[in-house]
């Protein structure tokens, strides 16, 4: 079964980095784009970032251009979030999702359970 495991959140100071991994199995991975989504407190589910399945396109919601970047090695079935420049509006947990197809960034059929990025003083 699909299965999307998110590490790497935690407590960053405003102006810090932090890097997200989703770790995928139980698919081909490299034949669907991926995406990262938030939900912060008392907000709805935010669509930040996807990438197709070979890494050819990326895309980014306009509050993260110029301070995450999304990659992927599909070698090891691994996505990426590299934060930097994180603000307290960046505050939220961070789930990683797949795309049904392999260019389709904005869709998803699956996520994991999400990782909890907190920026604070």
């Amino acid at each position: 079964q699909v299965q999307l495991v998110e590490s790497g959140g935690g407590l960053a100071q405003p102006g810090g980095s932090l890097r997200l991994s989703c770790a995928a199995s139980g698919f081909t991975f490299s034949a669907y784009a991926m995406s990262w989504a938030r939900q912060g407190p008392g907000k709805g589910l935010e669509w930040v970032s996807g990438i197709y399945s070979d890494g050819s396109e990326t895309y980014y919601t306009d509050s993260v251009k110029g301070r995450f970047t999304i990659s992927r090695d599909n070698a090891e079935n691994t996505l990426y979030l590299q934060m930097n420049s994180l603000k307290p509006e960046d505050t939220a947990v961070y789930y990683c999702l797949k795309s049904p197809r392999n260019d389709h960034v904005r869709e998803y059929d699956y996520g994991g359970q999400g990782t909890q990025v907190t920026v604070s003083s």
